[in-house]
């Protein structure tokens, strides 16, 4: 891999636009936004649609468990791993119902490896999810 590769995990569910999962500068890679999409499927884990592809519901605990394997799904087929993350930026939509369950799980994955941490809340994502993670990790 050269110092510039762009990176797509098998695993990892398909970009929502022209973008790949990750791309290495150096010993660093940088990983685009990561959703708890599953690969191959439009399927959000924990998110109950309308007809008109409205969220009815969601449960942010399967969603950031779903994400949480993504990234490590991408920093697997990239040659890092979750202990080596060193600055994670979380967007949620609703700070105010989801972040103490988000945050008592990140904690539970967390708990041996403490990169640096930005929380965001955002109105909305590019669909209808209610996290997203972009992360910065060393190779």
């Amino acid at each position: 891999m050269n110092d510039n590769s762009i990176i797509n995990s098998s695993k990892a569910p398909e970009p929502v636009g022209l973008y790949p999962h990750a791309r290495r500068a150096g010993n660093l890679l940088f990983l685009s936004g990561v959703g708890p999409r599953e690969k191959g499927s439009k399927k959000i884990p924990g998110v109950e649609l309308d007809v008109n592809g409205k969220i009815v519901s969601y449960d942010i605990e399967v969603q950031c468990h779903s994400v949480f394997r993504n990234i490590k799904y991408i920093l697997e087929d990239a040659g890092s791993s979750w202990d080596k993350l060193i600055d994670v930026t979380v967007y949620l939509t609703n700070m105010k119902d989801d972040f103490a369950t988000y945050n008592q799980i990140y904690a539970e994955y967390f708990k041996d490896n403490q990169p640096c941490r930005t929380t965001i809340e955002i109105n909305s994502l590019p669909t209808p999810i209610a996290i997203e993670l972009k992360c910065i990790a060393i190779i």
